[in-house]
């Protein structure tokens, strides 16, 4: 039998999945969860897309959301849940090279995280270049920025933990915070 709080998570999650998207250029899906993490676990995926010519939008940012529980707790959960958060996202190689990029993403975190409220977060940021070699030489590198985190929610509703990794994802993609317009590149300016 499924535990009460448990199948309140997982309606939670399903509601989100088949409600509307956050944002057009997000696109959630439901995926199988772990099973040896704990003795119930559902999880969700997440892509980033920037619009391409046509229809070729392309993927910038993915990620995957675990809720964990167990009735009993486990040593460093603060509850029965554990969420487990995973987000890759491409860079520009000049904010790849920028060292303090992996105190931002983890400050873009605990941001987005502090109204859903949360307890005994602790993860990792990596900074990856791929180079490319032999018959692929003329691929051009490509840098990427990978977080892993997990953390107890210290509430009963897990819809703000999704919004948050929502959110950095889109953060991570380089997109602009949900309601505010990039500014277009101005006549004369550097980009222009």
């Amino acid at each position: 039998m499924t535990p009460e709080p448990f199948q309140k998570a997982v309606d939670t999650l399903r509601a989100i999945l088949d409600g509307p998207q956050p944002r057009p250029e997000l696109d959630l899906e439901d995926m199988p969860a772990p099973q040896r993490l704990a003795p119930h676990a559902v999880a969700m995926s997440g892509s980033v897309y920037r619009p391409g010519a046509g229809d070729d939008d392309t993927e910038v940012a993915m990620g995957r959301l675990i809720v964990l529980y167990d009735p009993e707790g486990r040593e460093g959960w603060t509850g029965g849940f554990r969420i487990v958060a995973y987000i890759r996202a491409d860079l520009e190689p000049e904010i790849a090279a920028d060292e303090l990029i992996g105190s931002v993403a983890w400050s873009w975190l605990l941001e987005a995280l502090e109204p859903a409220g949360y307890a005994g977060v602790s993860g990792t940021i990596t900074r990856a270049v791929s180079e490319s070699f032999g018959d692929k030489a003329g691929d051009p590198s490509t840098t990427e920025l990978e977080l892993r985190a997990s953390w107890s929610p210290t509430g009963d509703d897990l819809a703000p933990h999704v919004a948050a990794w929502c959110e950095v994802m889109c953060t991570t993609a380089g997109l602009p915070p949900t309601g505010v317009s990039a500014l277009p590149d101005r006549p004369g300016s550097a980009s222009a």
